[in-house]
């Protein structure tokens, strides 16, 4: 029986673990599909700021196992997913840090047909672990959310999303504690229609959470104390804030390097990967390397569902490749759009309206689940009964 050619997706965070899903289900019997990822179960995000900041969670069902589940629900080896960190891609081969085992083989590199990169970006701690390893990440969030629960006066650096669900938590869930939220920019989640910014100062105002905004943060090049005691957050307006842990919640750096030691000319200036409106990267050596989700510039928000909304685009252009036929194009159907949790019971969903020619809708929703429902999120993704996995 011969080997089918390689479809290969390097990332396995949301979307690309739905586009290569996608493309299993699609390339059956045609190609084989590979997920390629360095870390060893598929990380929940949205639950790491909540995660981080309480511990009346089972921190290990934010990480499920990547099989069975990541191919359960498409033909029968269609798919696999390849446990490795990638070190380098040229047109038609993948590097790998490690020897895997693939089509009874031990291989160091994979040579694809085509391939999608899906690297995503990385955040500052806790939204992005230090490890690629459950074990660690579940310490890691443990601890952290220890620090929390032993501090009394908290500061939230970074008024994005992340900043605002973390000090929104906190305060909910510790009253007593002092929770300040600071932001370089006098609006909140500054992306956003206006009307989000007063939704979340009007939350902020009814949990006692203490805002200082219009002002960035100095960052110590070494960081900031964790042993509890008292130390002040300098501003560069000159004023400071006295806390004894402070979390930051900013930047948002692109993992880019594959694609920049390819084809330097295809990372912009932010570090963010060019793609024409076919989703192929930029550079025309290379048709058969696509790049969807937050590591694209794609012109789309950078968040889970328009990043889904790429897939079945890079799904149908691979098919019209293999028929030499005309490629489609990635348009963006909708504003900006976000699922926000405002403290342990209260949550939004807030969507611009395209261009922002009219007013955003505003869904508000009650939930009161301290761990944001991850038992739907660990069945809906195949993790199974043993959330020790």
């Amino acid at each position: 029986m011969s080997i089918l050619p390689n479809i290969a997706v390097i990332g396995g965070s949301y979307v690309g673990v739905n586009t290569a899903q996608q493309l299993a289900t699609k390339f059956h019997g045609r190609f084989q599909v590979l997920l390629i990822e360095k870390n060893s179960h598929f990380q929940h995000l949205f639950a790491f700021p909540r995660f981080a900041v309480t511990t009346k969670v089972d921190t290990h069902k934010a990480f499920i196992p990547f099989t069975p589940g990541t191919f359960a629900s498409c033909p029968p080896g269609s798919g696999v997913v390849v446990r490795a960190g990638v070190t380098k891609i040229d047109k038609s081969e993948i590097h790998l840090d490690r020897s895997v085992k693939l089509n009874d083989k031990s291989v160091n590199s994979i040579p694809y047909q085509y391939l999608i990169i899906a690297t995503g970006t990385k955040l500052t701690p806790p939204s992005t672990l230090p490890s690629s390893d459950k074990a660690d990440g579940v310490t890691y969030l443990r601890e952290h959310a220890q620090k929390v629960e032993k501090s009394s006066k908290i500061t939230i650096i970074g008024g994005g999303a992340v900043g605002v669900q973390m000090a929104t938590d906190i305060k909910e869930i510790y009253p007593e504690k002092s929770v300040t939220l600071v932001h370089s920019r006098d609006q909140l989640m500054n992306k956003f229609h206006p009307q989000l910014d007063r939704i979340i100062k009007d939350r902020c105002s009814e949990l006692g959470i203490n805002l200082k905004l219009g002002s960035r943060v100095k960052l110590p090049a070494k960081g900031y104390p964790t042993d509890g005691s008292i130390f002040n957050v300098e501003l560069q307006d000159g004023s400071s804030i006295s806390t004894d842990f402070a979390v930051i919640a900013t930047g948002q750096t692109p993992q880019s390097e594959l694609i920049r030691t390819l084809s330097p000319e295809t990372i912009d200036d932010a570090g963010f990967v060019r793609v024409q409106r076919t989703l192929q990267i930029s550079d025309t050596a290379y048709p058969n390397i696509f790049a969807v989700g937050d590591v694209a510039d794609t012109g789309a928000h950078k968040a889970a569902r328009p990043a889904l909304r790429q897939a079945p685009v890079v799904v149908e252009n691979i098919e019209h490749m293999t028929k030499d036929e005309t490629l489609e194009r990635y348009e963006i159907a909708e504003g900006p759009a976000i699922h926000l949790s405002l403290g342990i019971i209260k949550n939004i969903k807030f969507i611009n309206s395209p261009g922002g020619a009219s007013e955003p809708k505003v869904m508000w929703a009650d939930d009161g689940k301290y761990d944001m429902g991850i038992d739907g999120v660990w069945q809906r993704r195949g993790g199974g009964p043993n959330s020790l996995l």
